[in-house]
């Protein structure tokens, strides 16, 4: 699922709150971060599903987009590891703080239409939200059943972690749409070359 939200486009096809924050920093060595101004921090909150549609994050600023970052650093360093069978004892005591955080309070409210929705008790701030996706690692990284699904993607330039929750856990790209579609692409253009460079010979 992506989302477009100004000049970015959110995707949260990665399974799992934490992976998705990891996902913004995928573009890889020289891309530039889409997390860089506090406007696009407080959108990812709100299409990432961390506080509900319509919350108001006024007091989102310049401190927010560090902390935030260096939580990303840390999971991605985590789930690295995870993949690659190393240790990030370090990065493992920051995300541990964090989670000892409280997350936002929430609470059911009527929506215009009557119907329950969720709510929160107080504009959240962000040690509150940082705990929220900090907490989520925590749940992943203690969980045999889904660290089992964690795969990176196949994709050429693609460096993104996912849960694969597949049938067989064959799943091979982040996202079949994004990544499987440009593999398959490419595949056919280079069936198309070698025909090409095939039919002139004797």
């Amino acid at each position: 699922m992506a989302t477009r939200k100004g000049s970015c486009d959110w995707r949260f096809d990665a399974g799992r709150l934490c992976l998705d924050l990891v996902a913004t920093a995928a573009g890889g060595p020289g891309a530039p971060d889409p997390l860089d101004r506090p406007e696009l921090l407080a959108d990812w909150l709100v299409a990432s599903g961390s506080v509900p549609r319509g919350t108001r994050l006024a007091a989102v600023d310049h401190d927010w987009l560090v902390l935030f970052r260096q939580l990303r650093t840390a999971v991605d360093r985590l789930l690295t590891a995870q993949l690659g069978g190393r240790g990030a004892e370090g990065a493992l005591e920051r995300v541990n703080a964090l989670a000892a955080g409280a997350p936002p309070g929430v609470r059911a409210v009527r929506a215009g239409n009557g119907a329950l929705v969720r709510g929160l008790t107080a504009e959240p701030d962000c040690r509150a939200l940082l705990a929220t996706v900090a907490r989520d690692a925590v749940e992943l990284l203690t969980d045999p059943v889904a660290l089992g699904g964690l795969r990176r993607c196949e994709g050429d330039t693609c460096h993104r972690i996912y849960l694969d929750t597949s049938r067989g856990r064959r799943r091979r790209w982040c996202s079949s749409e994004v990544c499987g579609n440009r593999e398959r692409v490419a595949r056919h253009r280079r069936r198309n070359a070698d025909r090409a460079d095939g039919s002139g010979a004797p």
